[in-house]
């Protein structure tokens, strides 16, 4: 027989008092509403539970979307004997007796036991370690329920010895339909009363219960238990009810799990697509479930230079500029500096090319290192003794504040890491840059070590510096 969390005699002597959600379970495979992907006719977790052919298995999914509930659906229908933890409750030693009973009854009556576990990302190392090996022997069936990512909140070696089936959030027709079987089921739910549910009430419990089946009957009976009958003794339940039923949207939101993730790689990825609608939406979605504001605007400053960067200057300082305007102005004004910052960035021209240092990084990973060319070394201390700084070139000195010379070591001569995009300000970097190239290339290497052989002192044409401490001569000659 099943304990407590799923013995029937017991939830048959609670059943008058127990929340709606908890009534309206679904008992049966037929009466689960949505996971269809997972529980539709054919499919391979419906296949197993209906030939009672469960083997080790993690459910994963948001809250409200019936792990807990399959869990009972599985302890109904199986010829095993069904226990149950939490993982929230239980210990090393709660694990132990479970085993110890598992094996005994293996061994004295031939039947087997399937372990179900309630929030099994809780469970430390020490306590999943001392689950293993008896999942791994087949003294127990594991079956593990959790809302945080299994890959990474469960044992490694555990996960690799369940089929992982993920849960997703119930659809609003599923959300309906659960409400619809709660208010005409005379038994379990208000079939027996003569409840009214209008339109856009019931539309108003579906949209903001958020995929959470709990969340809709939890309001639905708040509602129902908490408007009087009218003078035809009907239950009316209007938008003002649902309204005052279920005041605010749970928004699915947890800082440390996949939520988090997958709602900050939204804003990111709408911000670097120039989607400034979506972008606000997935922020706004971040700021009402808690986040700190912070962490938004530092991805904001990270985004103004891996995915704008030279294209617009201006989005690095305007990103500054927010922050610690929202610094100074804190919550609830400080919302403004944040959306602010948000279109800025949505709507600014995009470019990556701030990549390249990574590109100029992995060539010095992986190559010699060379010195600076000779011209360019630091001629302050060792001009007179070893030439440092000899032959070099002063910019400003010459017509348009160039001149070409060699910047790269010999070895490199030719070799770019800067491709500039041709996007807003940095398309009229890109013309310019492209121009000064060419004249470089012009230049041969050969000729440029020959000029400079050539060259011990200052020429008319041009000037020599050692650097910024050498006041520069006049030139104007290119």
């Amino acid at each position: 027989m099943p304990d407590d969390l799923f013995d029937a005699a017991a939830t048959a002597r609670r059943q008058r008092s127990a929340p709606l959600a908890d009534r309206m379970r679904p008992r049966t495979l037929d009466e689960f509403a949505g996971q269809g992907h997972l529980l539709a006719q054919g499919k391979l977790l419906r296949r197993a539970v209906e030939a009672d052919r469960v083997t080790s298995l993690i459910l994963f999914g948001p809250p409200g979307t019936g792990k807990t509930t399959l869990a009972r659906i599985i302890a109904n229908t199986t010829s095993k004997h069904f226990a149950s933890l939490n993982a929230v409750l239980a210990g090393v030693a709660d694990i132990r007796a479970q085993i110890d009973a598992a094996r005994q009854r293996l061994k004295h009556h031939g039947q087997g036991t399937i372990l179900f576990v309630d929030e099994v990302h809780r469970f430390n190392k020490s306590q999943q370690d001392a689950l293993l090996p008896h999942v791994e022997n087949g003294t127990v069936t594991f079956v593990g329920a959790t809302t945080e990512n299994p890959y990474f909140e469960v044992n490694k070696a555990l996960v690799s010895r369940s089929r992982i089936f993920e849960l997703q959030p119930l659809t609003e027709a599923d959300l309906e339909q659960i409400a619809r079987q709660a208010l005409g089921d005379p038994d379990r739910g208000y079939g027996r009363q003569n409840v009214v549910l209008a339109p856009e009430a019931m539309a108003h419990l579906v949209s903001t219960s958020n995929g959470d089946a709990r969340s809709i009957l939890g309001a639905l009976e708040l509602a129902v238990e908490t408007t009087p009958p009218a003078a035809s003794g009907a239950i009316e339940i209007g938008l003002l009810e649902a309204e005052e039923s279920i005041q605010k949207r749970a928004v699915l939101y947890d800082k440390d799990g996949d939520a988090h993730y997958d709602t900050i790689s939204a804003f990111i990825k709408s911000m670097r697509g120039s989607d400034p609608d979506a972008a606000l939406y997935w922020m706004a979605k971040m700021i009402y479930a808690g986040e700190d504001p912070r962490f938004v605007f530092r991805r904001m400053l990270i985004f103004a230079g891996e995915d704008i960067g030279m294209a617009d200057p201006n989005a690095m300082r305007m990103a500054v500029a927010c922050a610690e305007a929202f610094d100074r102005v804190g919550m609830p004004e400080g919302r403004f500096m944040l959306a602010e910052c948000c279109l800025y960035l949505a709507t600014a021209p995009k470019s990556n090319s701030g990549f390249a240092f990574f590109s100029a990084l992995a060539h010095v990973e992986k190559e010699r290192t060379e010195d600076p060319p000779n011209a360019l070394k630091d001629g302050s201390r060792d001009k007179k003794g070893l030439g440092h700084g000899k032959g070099y070139k002063y910019p400003h000195a010459y017509q348009d504040h160039y001149v070409p010379e060699q910047y790269l070591p010999g070895g490199m001569q030719g070799t770019y890491f800067y491709e500039p995009s041709d996007q807003g300000y940095e398309g009229r970097l890109r013309v310019r840059l492209e121009q000064l190239r060419a004249r470089d290339e012009a230049e041969s290497i050969e000729k440029r070590v020959r000029r400079y052989a050539e060259e011990d002192a200052p020429q008319a044409t041009g000037t020599e510096t050692s650097g910024e401490s050498e006041a520069p001569e006049a030139s104007g000659e290119s």
